[in-house]
């Protein structure tokens, strides 16, 4: 779904408004007025190693909230979305200008794979509390807000609040040609999805968009057939446990052979760290090896995973 387009263009404002207040301030009108702007000039979507914030917008109170939808989990995702937070907020600042000119930081992730599998919720909201009384902090000038696709399964006729209406624009864009009668009171919600369908989306996006979803069908495909080869020969053993040592020597080829196409020759100390790794943990570093920029990356995200 083209997110910048839709909520990032010049004439986006009231949409964005709209959608903000529905998620993030609990559907209350809290956002008057806001200033959309380029969080940054990105550069070509070639090697997939940038992270990148799609929205990024100054309300009339001064906060600036980012946005960015994740379409899947990669490693240490927790830990860029906070990295991505503080450093808007600490950017803020001049050499020499005073801490009281900060002003707050919200982050809004979306992803389309749960995150916090002990909640059912699809919005969650975390912020600065005492760990026992659980009051806030004194200035609450750093906030996360994340919305969990997947958890939400309620279907048109079940949808009610305009975070929910938000909610469901966002999961069902591609299959929708017209605003239902049931939306249709939000003149944002049909502003939005006529950007959508009108999006001129230019050769090289469009080539970059291919590019990263075609990534993410091969690593998704590459850990599939892995997977596959495992139980095929674990079966073929005749035990449980030849399955699932298959997996993972099935896993193990596949990931070493992207890190040698990443880095060139992988060392002996990373193969041996890689052979300690789960089932589980072998995926996650299929994955991970789209934000990895070199072989010291892998280490550390090595070093990370065995540690716990």
């Amino acid at each position: 779904m083209p997110l910048k387009k839709i909520f990032g263009s010049s004439d986006s404002k009231d949409i964005l408004i709209s959608f903000l207040n529905a998620l993030i301030y609990d559907e209350q009108p809290t956002i008057k007025d806001l200033e959309i702007i380029d969080p940054y000039n990105s550069r070509p979507i070639v090697d997939l190693k940038d992270s990148y914030l799609d929205v990024k917008a100054v309300l009339n109170n001064g906060s600036t909230v980012i946005i960015e939808m994740q379409l899947l989990y990669v490693g240490a995702f927790e830990k860029r979305v906070v990295d991505n937070l503080a450093k808007t907020y600490g950017n803020q600042l001049e050499s020499g200008a005073r801490y009281s000119q900060l002003k707050p930081v919200i982050a809004l992730t979306i992803t389309d794979f749960i995150m916090f599998k002990n909640s059912p919720e699809v919005i969650s909201k975390f912020s600065f509390k005492e760990d026992r009384a659980l009051f806030d902090y004194p200035h609450q000038e750093m906030k996360m807000v994340f919305v969990e696709l997947p958890k939400f399964n309620k279907t048109l006729e079940e949808i009610d609040h305009l975070a929910e209406k938000w909610i469901y624009f966002l999961k069902e864009t591609p299959n929708l040609q017209v605003i239902p009668p049931k939306m249709a009171e939000v003149p944002e919600l049909d502003k939005a999805l006529k950007i959508a369908n009108r999006a001129n989306v230019s050769l090289t996006e469009l080539e970059e968009m291919q590019k990263r979803e075609m990534w993410i069908e091969d690593r998704r495909g590459e850990i599939t057939f892995a997977k596959e080869q495992g139980l095929a020969q674990g079966l073929a053993e005749g035990r449980l446990e030849g399955i699932s040592q298959g997996v993972v020597q099935g896993q193990m080829g596949v990931i070493l052979r992207q890190l040698e196409r990443r880095f060139g020759e992988v060392p002996e100390s990373a193969i041996a760290q890689i052979q300690q790794l789960s089932v589980d943990q072998l995926a996650e570093l299929a994955i991970a090896i789209l934000d990895l920029h070199n072989l010291e990356d892998l280490s550390q995200w090595l070093q990370e995973k065995l540690s716990h």
